[in-house]
């Protein structure tokens, strides 16, 4: 079986899709599965035994730089078995709806206004998602069972097209061994004292980080608040500081060790205006941290509301008065990582396996 993978940034480091990606591609090299990846652009060489083509393409304005490279896509990957897509290209076989649709984006950021859909960069991507869901002969792989359901309501795509593998988490990475043996030294370098909360995610204002600053507000308690993400802090802490927060939220910027910062937490809040599926609550998870989110976001799915985590639309200050109670938070912890030990990238790849001998027959 001949396997192409589509992206347009070869870069796992890059983002959640770009990781995902990476980790699929990986692990299916170690099966031995002939697999080919086209970008638009490889900040990363592939895995042994895979094949690499970046297909170049306008760096520049967006609607020319996706159509582009969704032509260049259709015609270099002719002839596989499997053409398997992690970005908006309009001709494969299974298309990975990762971010959930653009259409729900445009809602959240832009509400009911029709003026953004003229833009010709919303233009030409929602005519890429509109085609692909509405072509009979493709599978549509969401990474929740929120994307599916929306994608479902939204476009009509009936449920034998809609196939739902959630992401996984390198459990070998993410350990609550790792995690305890790394706290002492790692608070002490961040320079912080007393239980802390942590919340990561670029974008804040997507992410909910004002919502969890309320949250450590109304909670009382003296815990903290770790952020890391790439975004302006500016507004969010002059936010802390007219909530009475002064010093205990603390802006980390952006950081590729997060696995550090779950050492220096008890907790992870995110709370989320809409995620597809946050990897960072998973990772936190296997962790063993508790995580509090919104049912908006896919990994909510994974989480027992009480046992392993909070869900919730608007009210996080009870998961932030939980920083007040260290042995209930160690026993969700635990079950947090019972629970994500069952979702590692092995498992991941077997379900996408079958899915690729699904298209095949």
């Amino acid at each position: 079986m001949r396997v192409a993978v589509v992206i347009e940034r070869f870069a796992p480091g890059a983002g959640g899709v770009e990781r995902a990606a990476f980790e699929l591609i990986s692990e299916l090299a170690r099966r031995g599965v002939d697999i080919s990846v086209f970008c638009r652009e490889a900040r990363t060489a592939a895995p042994a035994g895979v094949a690499l083509e970046a297909l170049g393409g306008p760096r520049f304005w967006q609607p020319l730089r996706v159509r582009v490279f969704s032509r260049r896509a259709a015609i270099a990957t002719r002839g596989y078995d499997v053409v398997h897509s992690f970005s908006r290209t309009r001709h494969q076989h299974v298309y990975r709806a990762g971010g959930g649709t653009h259409a729900a984006y445009m809602e959240l950021m832009y509400g009911a206004s029709r003026l953004q859909r003229l833009s010709p960069r919303h233009r030409a991507i929602l005519g890429i998602e509109e085609r692909v869901f509405a072509d009979p002969r493709q599978i549509v792989q969401c990474n929740s069972q929120l994307v599916a359901d929306e994608i479902a309501q939204r476009y009509g795509v009936g449920a034998e097209r809609l196939v739902v593998i959630y992401n996984g988490v390198d459990l070998e990475r993410f350990t609550p061994e790792r995690r305890a043996a790394r706290g002492a030294a790692v608070r002490a370098e961040l320079g912080i004292e007393g239980p802390a909360a942590l919340f990561v995610g670029h974008g804040f204002e997507r992410k909910g980080l004002r919502a969890a600053i309320d949250a450590l507000a109304d909670a009382g308690g003296k815990g903290c608040l770790l952020v890391a993400g790439g975004d302006a802090p500016g507004p969010y802490r002059e936010h802390a500081r007219r909530r009475g927060l002064g010093g205990r939220v603390h802006f980390l910027g952006p950081r590729s060790d997060v696995e550090a910062l779950h050492a220096a937490a008890e907790l992870l809040v995110l709370p989320t205006r809409y995620d597809a599926f946050a990897n960072a609550c998973l990772e936190a998870m296997a962790s063993g941290l508790p995580v509090a989110t919104t049912p908006t976001n896919g990994a909510a799915e994974l989480i027992e509301p009480g046992i392993s985590g909070w869900i919730a639309a608007h009210d996080f200050a009870p998961a932030l008065r939980a920083l007040d109670d260290p042995g209930r938070l160690r026993t969700m912890g635990e079950a947090a990582r019972q629970r994500a030990a069952d979702f590692t990238w092995q498992r991941h790849a077997d379900r996408v396996l079958e899915l690729y001998a699904r298209v095949r027959a």
